[in-house]
Parts: structure tokens; C-alpha cells; sequence
């Protein structure tokens, strides 16, 4: 995994938690920081480099916290700043960084400047602040424009006096003004405050959005798209992330955390789109989302790998196979391939993200009663789109039990209902039922994750060149190779795959079929994927 002269966060596996759901320390049925500390050598045993924080700030939880009321302190559900100071040094004590969630495009209604916006009145400074404009049509009866929210209906609601208000997302998410001076210099004091309390980085929500057009013109197509338009991609953002470049690379790169990132949540329809934010002393890396959009396919799986190295590398583009927002793999695609596809994304050059649970296997939750979900994207479409709640349903720590362990209150009461509940059966992909298994998910990960860290041809590589190389195989087939010694095989046909000539068998994601002289001159079965040394 040798990182050479590159900053750690070149081949950083990152493991994104999602603090509401992974462990609840006191038994009210949220998770929160201390329960994160009090997994931390679970996260050290996995072998992970880094841990990435989705929103932990004051919210109304309208949203899972993207709707952040104070971007400087901690929600009091789940925790205080104390605990997320106790939270970075236990993980600085076992070689984890932190990096947090920044929600740059909109704060919540709640937040205390939207508060006082709307109590201001129209023309004044503090709706400056927000986007605020008059309606079209009679009376303003019409919102300023036809764009779209993400998660349904327009993209506008109306105040009491009449105007109109922006969110891109939910009527309770009201965009910032980038375009008021006000703002920039309050986002950079933000990032600092952070900064200085030992975070390694940001993981940057909405990185696309942020400045819209001045004239806040209608868009000819109003479905939803990641193409540029008046609201995605304006070049001027690119003008954001190089201050904020200069206040990460004003931290020392020397010593722990060692050189803080930014890594930006840039949703594009192409290379030529995503390529501006990394350019020189812009956003250290984005994400690249090519492989979540993929159909299981040797040739879309190929198209999503090349796509991605056509702008950049697995260094600055970080490979990830699912997130919060996606439906987990293993219902994706299925649990053998969500297997082999954990090991391609750890065999890629550069940067890889584990979403919480992916080590265990967990499949989506379909089943969650309407009465339950919490999505804004079900309520705004009138529950046409389930929405995200399926992938964020809390972390089966035990076999049995309430809760399955999430809830790990000392006291002689039950714990409350998790905040979503937890299907039957839930503990049979537990840490305690997958622990010791060495068939199951969770061995597969581990095993992986320590061969990463120790394969020279693995993370940048020996020389930090980030290189890999397509060898000829069936059209079915992923197969490449990594300098020194290393062989990536997947099958993904319907008929087993004979293996090419190896030294050893590294680690595969399911049984190989032996042949005549065992292993040797065996074969691949469908939907599985093996790391040779050769």
C-alpha cells in the first residue's frame, strides 16, 4: 500500500459512518459520538485509515441532519463537543482520521440567520443572505422560476409576505447566497473551527451546487440532471474551493493527521464536467460514483472504470460502491457479487469508501412501513420514491437482543426503539454472528483490507504511479494487473472461468472450483472474484 510521497489520503480507505445508526450509547434509540468511540477498535480491527462523519450538528432532523441549524456545535441527541473531541483522540490513539460532513448548499429553517431572514422582510440584508425573489404572474402567484428539487416538486415555497424562497432539496433546506460576501467568509470560519479541533478533511455535501446563476433563469428541461446548468457546475464555485484549498494547505502536512482534504460530492454527466474541480489548487479529490451508477456487467463495469481514469485516478477520485443515499449492494446486485465487488474496489488504484454495514453484507430494508420512514424525498412524492431510509436502518451489532446491540444502555430499562426499526432476523448478519466465520462477509473484508495494506501493488503502489493495466480475457470478465506481482480476476458470466497461471491464491470471494491438480488449474465460478499473486 505504499503511499510514497503522496498524502495519506491517496490510498485512505475511509469507512463512512452514519453516527444515527451505527451505535447508541444511552439507550434512546439514536446512535451517537460516544457510541462511535466506543467502536473504535472494532474500525482498527477492520484496518480502516480513516472514518468519514455524516452530519452529527444541531438539526430538526428534517432531512438526517443535512439540515444543520448550527454548523459549530453538536446536536445534543448526539452528543457534545466534548464527546467529538473525545471521539478524534481515541482515534488518533489507534492511527484513524476523522473527516466530517459539511453542508455547504443549504443550512435548515431553523438555522438563526434563516430565522431572522424571514422575520427582516423583503430587500433586506438578512434575506440577502438567502435567496429570496418575488413571484411570476399575477399577484406572484407563480415561483421565480421552473427548477426542480431534488427530492420532488419545485424548488421554491412561499413566505407569508409573498416572496419566494430557494432549496434545491426540502422546503425546510433554504440554499445559501454564495453570491452575498457575507457567506464565504462565515463557511471559511466553519472550516476552520473544525480544523482546529483535529479533523483530517470534509467530505463536502452538494460540492455541484452552491452558486447559482445570476439571473436565476428558467432551465429549457426541468427533469432532474447532473448536467451543468443555472444551479449545478457554475464555473465560479471552482473559485470557493481554491480558498478553501489554501486554508487546508495552511495546516502542517508533516505529523497526524498529515495533509487535510476535501473531498467533494460532485454528481456529473461526464469527465469534462468533473474535471475543473480538480484542477491545481482546487478540491483535493471528488468522488467518483461511476462504479454505484454501474449495471453488474464485465463491460459496464469496464466503461465505469475507464470513464473514471479519463479525468483522474482512484487518488483524487475515490472509488465507492454504495453511501447513504444508494441502495446497498447486495441488493443491487446480489450478495455473491456484492462480494466481488468489494474486492475490486479494494484491488482499484487510490482511495476506497466502506459505507457502514457493507462489511457485513447488509441488504436494503424494503419493508419499512410508511408510518416509519423519515426520507423527505417519500413525503414530497407523495410516497411515489421510497426513498433513502432503506440503507440507513441501524447496525446489527448482536444475534438477538433489543435491538441487536445498537442500543448499549447500562441501565436496567429497555432501550428505546431504534429511530428505524430493524427488520426480524436482522442479527444473522451481526458483527457477533459474522466474528469468526471465515465464510462470511465480514472475514472477507478484513482479510482484504490487510492484504491491501500489506500488497506493494496495492493503494498507489510501489511507486505511487496509481497504475493498473487490462490484460486479455472473455468479454465477461474483469482482468488486470497491478506492479509487482498482482492479478485481479472477476467472472461475471454465466459459466465457470478457468484461472490464469498463478503463485498463490490471495484471497477470493467465494469457493474456487478445483481442477484435476486442485487449485491450480482450477476455475472461477460466476459472480466471483479472486486477488493472485503471480
Amino acid at each position: 500500500m505504499s503511499v510514497g510521497n503522496n498524502p495519506w489520503w491517496a490510498a485512505a480507505v475511509v469507512y463512512q459512518v452514519y453516527p444515527r445508526s451505527f451505535t447508541d450509547s444511552d439507550g434512546d434509540g439514536i446512535g451517537d459520538l460516544p457510541g462511535v468511540t466506543s467502536r473504535l477498535e472494532y474500525l482498527a480491527d477492520l484496518g480502516v485509515d480513516a472514518i468519514w462523519l455524516t452530519p452529527f450538528y444541531p438539526s430538526p432532523l428534517n432531512d438526517g441532519g443535512y439540515d444543520v441549524s448550527d454548523y459549530l456545535d453538536v446536536d445534543p441527541r448526539l452528543g457534545t463537543l466534548a464527546d467529538f473531541d473525545a471521539l478524534v483522540r481515541g482515534a488518533r490513539s489507534r492511527d484513524i482520521r476523522v473527516i466530517v460532513d459539511l453542508v455547504p448548499n443549504h443550512c435548515s429553517s431553523e438555522h438563526p440567520l434563516f430565522k431572522k431572514a424571514l422575520a427582516a422582510g423583503p430587500g433586506s440584508p438578512e434575506r440577502d443572505l438567502f435567496i429570496f425573489r418575488d413571484g411570476r404572474g399575477a399577484g406572484g402567484e407563480e415561483p421565480p422560476n421552473n427548477w426542480p428539487s431534488r427530492f420532488g416538486g419545485r424548488a421554491w415555497t412561499r413566505v407569508t409576505d409573498g416572496q419566494w424562497y430557494l432549496h434545491l432539496f426540502d422546503t425546510s433546506q433554504p440554499d445559501w447566497n454564495w453570491r452575498d460576501p457575507r457567506v464565504r467568509p462565515m463557511f471559511a470560519e466553519i472550516l476552520r473551527f473544525w480544523l482546529d479541533r483535529g479533523v483530517a478533511g470534509f467530505r463536502v455535501d452538494v460540492a455541484h451546487g452552491l452558486l447559482k446563476a445570476r439571473d436565476l433563469a428558467d432551465v429549457t428541461d426541468a427533469t432532474l440532471t447532473n448536467r451543468p446548468s443555472p444551479y449545478y457546475h457554475r464555473p465560479e464555485v471552482q473559485e470557493v474551493y481554491r480558498e478553501w484549498r489554501a486554508i487546508l494547505d495552511g495546516y502542517p502536512a508533516g505529523g497526524f493527521p498529515g495533509a487535510r482534504t476535501a473531498v467533494g460530492e460532485v454528481w456529473a454527466d461526464s469527465a469534462d464536467t468533473l474535471r475543473p474541480y480538480l484542477a491545481p489548487g482546487g478540491l483535493p479529490q471528488v468522488f467518483n460514483f461511476e462504479l454505484v451508477q454501474s449495471r453488474w456487467s464485465a463491460p459496464a463495469l469496464r466503461a465505469a472504470i475507464d470513464a473514471t481514469h479519463a479525468f483522474a485516478d482512484g487518488t483524487r477520485a475515490p472509488w465507492v460502491i454504495g453511501n447513504h443515499d444508494v441502495v446497498r449492494p447486495v441488493t443491487r446486485w446480489g450478495a455473491a457479487a456484492a462480494r466481488a465487488a468489494a474486492l475490486l474496489l479494494l484491488a482499484l488504484p487510490g482511495s476506497a469508501y466502506i459505507y457502514q454495514g457493507e462489511e457485513l453484507g447488509l441488504p436494503e430494508v424494503l419493508d419499512i412501513q410508511d408510518a416509519a420512514r423519515q426520507d423527505p424525498t417519500f413525503r414530497r412524492t407523495g410516497g411515489e420514491v421510497k426513498g433513502r431510509d432503506g440503507c440507513r436502518v441501524p447496525v446489527p451489532w448482536d444475534r438477538g437482543g433489543p435491538s441487536f446491540g445498537f442500543s448499549r444502555t447500562e441501565s436496567a430499562s429497555p432501550p428505546s426503539p431504534p429511530w428505524l426499526p430493524q427488520p426480524a432476523g436482522w442479527g444473522q448478519c451481526s458483527v457477533e454472528a459474522e466474528d469468526g466465520d471465515p465464510d462470511s462477509f465480514l472475514a472477507l473484508y478484513q482479510q482484504a483490507l490487510r492484504l491491501r495494506r500489506s500488497h506493494p501493488a496495492l493503494g498507489t503502489g510501489v511507486d505511487g504511479s496509481h497504475s493498473m493495466r487490462w490484460l486479455d480475457g472473455p468479454a465477461d470478465a474483469l482482468f488486470f494487473a497491478r506492479d509487482p506481482g498482482f492479478v485481479f480476476l472477476a467472472n461475471l458470466g454465466q459459466e465457470p472461468l478457468r484461472l490464469p497461471e498463478f503463485r498463490e491464491v490471495l484471497v477470493a470471494s467465494g469457493p474456487l472450483i478445483r481442477g484435476a491438480a486442485g487449485v491450480s488449474d482450477g476455475s472461477l465460478p460466476p459472480d466471483t472474484a479472486v486477488w493472485l499473486g503471480v
